[in-house]
């Protein structure tokens, strides 16, 4: 079992393996779902609102700018990848273990 997320260093930045929950009652980091860090947003899965209350939620718990955070891939699929700008692999793990305790 993973005891971090997915990640992948690329050259315009650290990708980050994402299961989104929309639909929820709160917008949160739930912890992990298999490799990837699990997101509850409260906003419907339609016209974009749950990816982009999904990088509001990263943004704010890892303590980057929003505009530093983008959908990498998968827009309709529960599980995505979104982009870090300025960050290291290293760098984002270490965020994340702090979040996560792990």
């Amino acid at each position: 079992m993973p005891t971090d997320p997915a990640t992948k260093s690329t050259a315009e930045g650290v990708l980050l393996k994402v299961r989104a929950a929309p639909g929820a009652s709160r917008d949160k980091i739930a912890g992990l779902h298999g490799d990837a860090l699990k997101v509850t947003v409260s906003a419907p899965p339609e016209k974009g609102k749950a990816n982009d209350a999904i990088v509001v939620v990263l943004a704010k718990a890892l303590g980057v700018a929003k505009t530093t955070v983008t959908l990498a891939s998968g827009p309709t699929s529960r599980d995505k990848w979104f982009r870090f700008e300025g960050l290291t692999e290293a760098g984002l793990l270490e965020r994340l273990g702090e979040i996560l305790e792990i």
